[in-house]
């Protein structure tokens, strides 16, 4: 596994922006609630730490994570935010309900970026076991909710960057 050595609440690859001027929308799915909480506090204490404030990042629940999509769709649609994080966890089971899920709320969280033309995060555990879960939640290889909210600080950064740098460059 590529986080088998790896804490993910180290970051690697450049500088992180501030947060100070954005504002986020999570969205969290209450299945596996002890797992999706601890993601979810992890993402809001990254944003604290990078200069959002509490009342620029707004949290929503939606029962499970194949509603993680409609959930983020309600917020990109009737909240104005800079990006939004999807939090969720499915654990592989015996039957192919995990396979159905996660490629329908893949899908869904792609197209929704594409659509809103905002940051619409991927915060969804896939894991084979709850052991595993509990590894990437705050467990020995960190919290995979910092993990989202740095991406979600980094692009919002990256658009902002494209309408600072003005024109249109042609080739």
């Amino acid at each position: 596994m590529a986080s088998e050595l790896k804490n993910l609440s180290e970051f690697e690859g450049g500088k992180i922006p501030s947060a100070a001027d954005m504002k986020f929308g999570i969205v969290t799915a209450e299945w596996n609630h002890e797992i999706t909480s601890a993601l979810q506090q992890g993402a809001i204490a990254t944003l604290l730490k990078h200069g959002a404030t509490e009342e620029r990042i707004i949290s929503k629940w939606v029962p499970g994570s194949f509603e993680l999509t409609l959930g983020a769709q309600y917020m990109a649609e009737l909240i104005n935010v800079d990006a939004i994080i999807c939090i969720g966890c499915v654990i592989q089971g015996d039957t192919k309900h995990f396979d159905f899920i996660c490629d329908a709320v893949a899908k869904g969280i792609t197209d929704l970026n594409i659509k809103y033309n905002i940051p619409v995060i991927f915060g969804v555990l896939t894991p084979n076991t709850y052991e595993q879960a509990q590894d990437r939640a705050g467990g020995k290889h960190g919290n995979k909710g910092d993990e989202a909210a740095v991406t979600a600080i980094k692009m919002v950064d990256l658009k902002r960057s494209f309408k600072r740098d003005g024109k249109k460059v042609g080739f």
